[in-house]
């Protein structure tokens, strides 16, 4: 009896992936040889800058409003009436005020909210409310 012979049907069924090799190689070689280098050949004289200085960094307005109630701005104590009219003065001077709201922890969200309606009434757009970054654990 004669067994199954795999050597006709193994040639077959392989792939020759050499050729293939070869060929990206090549591909490969030809793009490096004609990508031609950036050079800039043009020789320009380029206009000199002028020194500035600086902007001054800007200053924050700060709001404190402590847990009793009592309101603060730049360390100066005021009444919302009064909270009001500094920063309309505020903005008069710098039409791009900002303005940083600072509560204690324990301080009411009204009273809060207040606050933010007196910047509102104001016309202050540049307000952020000043927090704590949480614990990671």
């Amino acid at each position: 009896m004669k067994k199954c012979s795999h050597s006709t049907h193994e040639t077959l069924t392989e792939l020759n992936i050499t050729p293939l090799l070869d060929l990206a190689f090549v591909l490969l070689v030809i793009f490096i040889i004609t990508t031609t280098p950036i050079i800039n050949d043009l020789d320009l004289s380029l206009p000199s800058a002028s020194k500035h200085a600086k902007d001054p960094p800007r200053k924050a307005n700060y709001i404190t409003v402590e847990a009793n109630g009592k309101l603060w701005i730049n360390k100066a104590s005021v009444d919302l009436p009064g909270l009001q009219q500094t920063l309309v003065g505020l903005r008069m001077d710098d039409p791009d005020l900002s303005v940083i709201v600072r509560g204690d922890s324990k301080t009411k969200y009204r009273q809060i909210r207040a606050v933010l309606d007196v910047c509102q009434q104001a016309n202050v757009v540049k307000v952020d409310l000043a927090t704590e970054a949480a614990d990671k654990k």
